[in-house]
C-alpha cells in the first residue's frame, strides 16, 4: 500500500529527452528531433487499453491488455487479486507496459505500488478519469505506475526517444 508521501510526486518536472541505446538501427546521437514529453502523456490519456507485461514466479513472462487512467504522470489501473497478472506484481512489482499501436510507440517501465485505501486523496481523482473514460468508476484496489523509464517514436528510428525518471521513494 502507497503512503501519502509516495502518491505526492513532483508532477510539474518535464523529464528530459534522450536517445534509447540501440545499436545498429540507426537512432541520431543528437537530441535534436526527439518527440516532446507531451506527446507520451497524450498518448497516455486518450489510450484506452494499456498491455501490462509482468513475470511470474517460474520466471515466465505474462502480458495482458487491461484498462486505466493516466492522472498526474503517473498510470493506474486495477486488477482483481486473483488474476495471474496481479500476483504477479504482488510478488515482483517489475513491469513494462505497452500501447496497442507497433508504430507510434510509448513504452513505460518501473516497479508498481498499489493503493487499497478508499480514503487516500487521489482516489477520487482517479475515479473520475476513470468513470470519464470507461462511464463507470472503478474503485480500490489500484495499481499504480510512475516509470522510472519512457521510450517513443512514431517515426522509428529518426524520433526514438528515451526519458529517465529518478526513483520515488
Amino acid at each position: 500500500m502507497l503512503n501519502s508521501t509516495q502518491l505526492s510526486r513532483q508532477n510539474n518536472l518535464v523529464p528530459q529527452p534522450g536517445r534509447p541505446h540501440i545499436p545498429d538501427y540507426g537512432i541520431p546521437a543528437s537530441i535534436e528531433g526527439t518527440l516532446p514529453w507531451n506527446h507520451v502523456e497524450e498518448r497516455m490519456t486518450k489510450a484506452r487499453n494499456y498491455w501490462v507485461g509482468t513475470v511470474g514466479p517460474e520466471g515466465r513472462p505474462h502480458v495482458v491488455p487491461t484498462w486505466g487512467v493516466w492522472v498526474e504522470g503517473t498510470l493506474y489501473f486495477g486488477g482483481g487479486p486473483d488474476t495471474r497478472w496481479s500476483r504477479n506484481l504482488a510478488a515482483n512489482p517489475h513491469v513494462a507496459v505497452h500501447l496497442e499501436s507497433g508504430d507510434d510507440v510509448v513504452i513505460l517501465e518501473g516497479t508498481v505500488g498499489r493503493i487499497t485505501d478508499p480514503t487516500q486523496p487521489i482516489v477520487t481523482r482517479i475515479d473520475d478519469a476513470y468513470e470519464a473514460k470507461y462511464q463507470m468508476r472503478h474503485g480500490v484496489p489500484f495499481w499504480v505506475l510512475r516509470p522510472r523509464v519512457a521510450f517513443a517514436w512514431s517515426r522509428f528510428p529518426d524520433n526514438a526517444t528515451r526519458w529517465r525518471f529518478e526513483a520515488v521513494e
